[in-house]
């Protein structure tokens, strides 16, 4: 009888164990760099949802402006071109972790964000445009796709910092050296070096 009693108590004590192990693991931040990283890249597939929204209104926003303005042809070709050049980009599958790649997204994206500002500024030489219902809701929405793309820029910066400073403090860089050797620092937006002049004012 007291035989019988050992073993069922080694077992009940072995898995007793290795629930306590498990938690312990669990509780420590095991999980923590998966977790951020697909936090991260989540933020960054939202980011491109937001950019190719923008995307698919150009075309419309081109045409309706077309139709008042023709003569601005070379603006129109500047957006058109800068489309192209962001919706034919080819991302590489390490783009989140490649400082080329993502500096070379990032400027076909401003590029873009460039010439759909300077149309935009146009526009305001043709008033019969200006108050064209199908421009006014065409603007209306590229607005709001632009705030969008910022609050998706936002949180994909914040995702990325969390992710960064994870792999890079203890304990979750002890987890790294064992556990992630893979898991490599992302990248992330930087602001361009003439938008952070203070603009000159002349009297």
């Amino acid at each position: 009888m007291l035989a019988l009693t050992r073993p069922r108590s080694r077992t009940a004590f072995r898995a007793l164990s290795l629930l306590l192990a498990g938690l312990a693991l669990a509780g420590c931040g095991i999980n923590t760099i998966p977790t951020l990283q697909e936090r991260a890249k989540a933020s960054w597939s939202e980011v491109l949802n937001q950019y190719q929204r923008r995307a698919d209104l150009i075309p419309n926003l081109v045409q309706t402006v077309k139709g008042y303005a023709a003569q601005e042809s070379k603006v129109l070709t500047e957006v058109v071109e800068a489309r192209a050049k962001a919706t034919q980009m080819q991302l590489p599958p390490d783009i989140l972790t490649n400082p080329e790649a993502f500096k070379k997204f990032q400027e076909v994206q401003g590029q873009l964000s460039g010439s759909l500002a300077r149309l935009l500024a146009v526009v305001e030489n043709y008033p019969d445009l200006k108050s064209n219902a199908n421009f006014l809701a065409l603007q209306s929405q590229l607005e709001g796709t632009e705030n969008r793309i910022a609050i998706a820029r936002r949180d994909y910066i914040t995702a990325v910092k969390d992710y960064n400073t994870e792999i890079r403090t203890i304990p979750g860089r002890w987890w790294r050296s064992v556990l992630y050797p893979d898991a490599e620092p992302m990248q992330n937006f930087t602001v361009a070096e003439e938008t952070t002049k203070v603009p000159e004012v002349k009297f």
